[in-house]
């Protein structure tokens, strides 16, 4: 049974997925609750794009304390199950803090290098930057700024490839 439920839910992410961003699709509170409500079950269930797309928005865009603990909750349990874009997230999390992860700069280092080190490339240049500037408790230095900006340069270099060679494909 748990195949079953785990294809259902993909499905039901894949439907929150096409809500979310359908244009042709009126913007009405009743569409957005339902979408919100499918991601909140489908991070329940721990599928791990909707534990870091709705832990992102709850985090982000919560009302309570509540909502953005919970939000950093389901961000760090993505960014564990190797999800690259939460990874970055869950360094954003600890570099700002919040009233359940207080700052810190060290774990905030360790969320970045895995997410760029995962080919995210703002994780990547937020380390070349605070190598650079000595930020996050880490000290200045050059070398290290370069590999990252390199690697972060190497990561947009090929997204830019990527999305060309779609472009090409579809005309």
């Amino acid at each position: 049974m748990p195949q079953a439920s785990s294809l259902f839910t993909r499905l039901e992410y894949r439907l929150a997925e096409q809500l979310f961003h359908t244009r042709w699709l009126p913007r009405s509170p009743r569409t957005q609750k339902l979408t919100m409500h499918l991601f909140q079950r489908c991070a329940d269930a721990g599928h791990p794009a909707a534990l870091s797309l709705y832990g992102h928005m709850l985090f982000h865009r919560g009302v309570s304390p509540q909502d953005k603990a919970r939000g950093a909750r389901y961000v760090l349990e993505a960014a564990h199950a190797g999800d690259a874009r939460a990874q970055y997230q869950a360094g954003q999390i600890h570099e700002h803090g919040c009233a359940l992860y207080p700052r810190r700069d060290d774990h905030a280092v360790t969320w970045y290098a895995r997410a760029g080190e995962a080919g995210h490339p703002l994780a990547a240049g937020r380390l070349a930057r605070a190598y650079r500037l000595g930020e996050l408790g880490l000290p200045v230095d050059a070398e290290r700024a370069e590999y990252w900006q390199r690697l972060a340069d190497r990561q947009v270099e090929c997204a830019g490839q990527l999305d060309s060679g779609e472009a090409e494909t579809r005309h």
